[in-house]
């Protein structure tokens, strides 16, 4: 109903816990028109407001949740209109859902049931696939991790594999109002002293270098040699680091603190130690910082921490709200503290311009002009195999967190 609809949206634009409040930045307000129609009312242009409001995150809320729990944080809350009921919660094993019988969208869900299962070690998942226990590949994304897929592959080469490119990209965010950080050359420094394209063949085994909007995205996304000036801001060049930083006034280079979080794959840690050793390479001694998930997500994660963080931080839907969060001043998810006029300029042009073609390229300048920046070191996006069993069916990998939809569109034919 439209007063649901009003309900979510001003619960989400007034939560002073919602760091995506961004997303809907430019909304005023929402008004009731009639039962089924609701007005979005803005404050200047935003010719992103359909693709925005299409993101995962914008779930419409039943008022009558909110008002009983206070929160949306038991399972009993996880009440909607999605294509599955909640049947069963049994935390650290595993979540059961059923077929909703009134969803939308007829003749779907296809399936009548989908349990999502808690896999903490990542060898128990790939039996379970390879004995035909799941139905699709037990790693993020519905994927094979990359150093299991030369094995499983050879041994299980009737398995559907596809390779793509996330969407998220990974990078390294610092307080850029303190010094040292607030100073061009020490950014760049950073970005030369990391090797990029070794980190992901040690760590990740694919991926790809890319800017501010993943490359996983590519019409969004310019390629490194499309960056201009700032392209050469990516070449892994120790000596430029440290000749960059002695003009900076560190030619011993300097100590801080590298932050990141445990609560994401096993690889995100050894991503960062590498780092911590090309920054030792320059002169940079870092102090690692490892933080449980949710501590990570409530302080460094919005911004709230001393020196530099390391981490995959921006998940790209569409190309405005990655860069919009990131760069606009006073937004919690600013979370490198950045304030560049040049950039709130560029940023509020695109969101106001109706030709694709010419936003397009405000947005290509956003990331040319990023890259010079340097306030994030964008590293990379990794490369990701799907895969899920042959009786699987119209089934492909989807960047997005809606598995709901996704489990919901495909059948299982065996």
């Amino acid at each position: 109903m439209a007063e649901d609809v009003t309900f979510t949206f001003d619960r989400f634009l007034t939560e002073q816990a919602n760091s995506l409040r961004f997303l809907l930045d430019p909304v005023d307000r929402v008004e009731v028109v009639d039962r089924y129609t609701v007005k979005f009312l803005l404050k200047e242009p935003f010719v992103w407001l359909i693709d925005t409001l299409a993101n995962p995150v914008m779930w419409i809320i039943a008022p009558e949740v909110v008002e009983k729990f206070g929160d949306l944080k038991k399972p009993e809350t996880a009440i909607g209109t999605g294509p599955f009921l909640l049947e069963r919660y049994e935390p650290n094993v595993k979540t059961v859902f059923k077929r909703n019988p009134d969803y939308f969208r007829t003749g779907q869900p296809y399936v009548d049931g989908v349990e999502w299962i808690v896999l903490d070690d990542d060898s128990a998942g790939l039996a379970m696939y390879r004995t035909g226990q799941l139905d699709c590949g037990p790693w993020p994304w519905w994927s094979v991790r990359q150093e299991d897929l030369d094995s499983i592959k050879k041994s299980h080469p009737h398995l559907i594999y596809q390779d793509f490119l996330s969407n998220v990209t990974h990078g390294i965010w610092m307080r850029t109002d303190q010094p040292p950080f607030n100073d061009v050359r020490v950014r760049r420094a950073i970005s030369h002293a990391i090797d990029r394209q070794a980190i992901i063949d040690a760590v990740f085994i694919k991926g790809e270098p890319t800017p501010a909007i993943s490359r996983g995205i590519p019409e969004w996304s310019p390629r490194i040699d499309e960056l201009g000036a700032g392209a050469k801001y990516y070449q892994y060049d120790p000596p430029e680091a440290k000749r960059l930083l002695a003009e900076a006034g560190f030619p011993k280079g300097f100590k801080t603190l590298l932050h990141t979080t445990s609560g994401l794959v096993r690889a995100v840690i050894d991503a960062v130690q590498l780092a911590q050793r090309n920054f030792k390479d320059v002169g940079i001694e870092v102090e690692l910082k490892i933080e449980e998930f949710g501590a990570y997500m409530a302080t460094t994660f919005r911004g709230k921490f001393e020196g530099m963080a390391m981490a995959p931080f921006a998940i790209t839907y569409e190309p405005h709200s990655v860069l919009y969060g990131m760069y606009m001043p006073d937004q919690p998810r600013n979370s490198g503290h950045v304030n560049d006029p040049k950039i709130t300029a560029m940023l509020k042009e695109q969101m106001r311009t109706k030709d694709l073609e010419v936003r397009k390229k405000i947005i290509f300048d956003i990331q040319r002009y990023a890259a010079e920046q340097q306030y994030y070191v964008y590293l990379y996006c990794v490369g990701i195999t799907g895969s899920w069993q042959p009786y699987v069916k119209n089934y492909a990998p989807n960047l997005t967190f809606d598995d709901g939809n996704r489990a919901a569109a495909l059948w299982l034919d065996r």
